[in-house]
């Protein structure tokens, strides 16, 4: 376990990113991208939920040995948060962002 959810007892529910825990002192080195003062706000994603990022998680703990992905809004300074795939083309390519994964299509610079 990466954090001690046994802490976030009344918070609202996993699924929608709205519940903070501590993060695991012996696990925070692992983990610090998505540490923010020892704590992590998390997101649970279930098979039923969301099948494609779910295989997205999998795979990633399958190839690493740590099955947590950053979760972060997707803009650029000054703008608001992607809200189609139009915007979503723009702001890769006008990042440092090397890929995009856009449903079941990749586009690479």
């Amino acid at each position: 376990m990466y954090f001690d959810v046994a802490k976030t007892h009344g918070q609202y529910p996993e699924r929608f990113m709205l519940m903070v825990a501590p993060v695991r002192p012996e696990r925070c080195a692992e983990i610090s991208a998505v540490s923010h003062m020892g704590t992590g706000r998390l997101q649970t994603v279930r098979r039923d939920w969301n099948p494609l990022y779910y295989e997205v998680i999998r795979r990633f703990g399958e190839a690493t040995g740590v099955p947590v992905i950053l979760n972060t809004s997707f803009n650029l300074s000054t703008e608001p948060i992607v809200a189609s795939p139009a915007d979503a083309y723009r702001t890769f390519a006008n990042s440092g962002i090397d890929m995009l994964v856009l449903n079941r299509f990749v586009v690479q610079k």
